[in-house]
């Protein structure tokens, strides 16, 4: 198993350069919705995959990885992943509204998952792992627990649903050597995630409804 500390680790040393080289300084992406764009905030464990996954959603026109939850300020990855700060790995989810709503997101992100473990996800445990919907709105918050309830109530999980939904407080951009990780480390990513077993988990807990509505996985 390909374990995501090290991938974490080996995607570091490439942004500080093997021979000893300074970090480059980068500007973080934009966390600011532009005309036309609506956002949402999932936590769903390793947020490589969740930016991956949301980015093959037809009316994603952009995603951010990030942390969020916590009282810490300015986080980074080894004080989350340490634990202790509250934060979580979440993605922000920038989006077309006249393609895609916040509810087909939310069943999305149901079938990328597994709802009901509490204690993180898939090869990642802990708390900053742990799912999670982040609400920007009482809109938002009414649909994400309509959503839930529905889920809950129609028997296809075997166990219950433990994802909370919470109201969306400071979002922290992740170091820009994890942001589009997927597209920049390809095979260090696709070792990682099918190490993990993520895709495994879903399929097996979610069968044909596995990762619905990602058009490209």
């Amino acid at each position: 198993m390909i374990s995501r500390p090290l991938a974490c680790l080996a995607a570091a040393l490439v942004a500080i350069g093997l021979g000893g080289g300074a970090l480059a300084v980068q500007p973080s992406p934009s966390r600011a919705a532009v005309e036309g764009e609506a956002v949402a905030i999932f936590a769903g464990g390793c947020f490589w995959c969740v930016e991956s996954d949301f980015d093959g959603v037809p009316g994603v026109t952009r995603t951010i990885s990030g942390y969020t939850g916590g009282s810490l300020k300015d986080p980074t990855y080894r004080q989350v992943t340490a634990g202790g700060t509250g934060h979580r790995e979440a993605v922000q989810i920038f989006y077309d509204p006249g393609k895609v709503d916040f509810e087909g997101l939310l069943e999305v992100f149901w079938r990328s998952v597994d709802p009901t473990d509490k204690g993180g996800q898939f090869c990642d445990r802990g708390d900053s792992y742990q799912t999670a919907i982040y609400v920007t709105s009482p809109e938002q918050r009414r649909l994400a627990e309509a959503s839930r309830n529905r889920l809950r109530i129609s028997g296809l999980l075997d166990r219950p649903v433990v994802t909370p939904i919470e109201d969306a407080g400071p979002f922290y951009p992740a170091e820009t050597y994890h942001q589009d990780y997927y597209r920049k480390n390809p095979l260090r990513y696709k070792l990682y995630r099918y190490g993990c077993g993520r895709d495994a988990r879903v399929q097996d807990l979610w069968g044909e409804q596995a990762h619905r509505g990602i058009a490209k996985h």
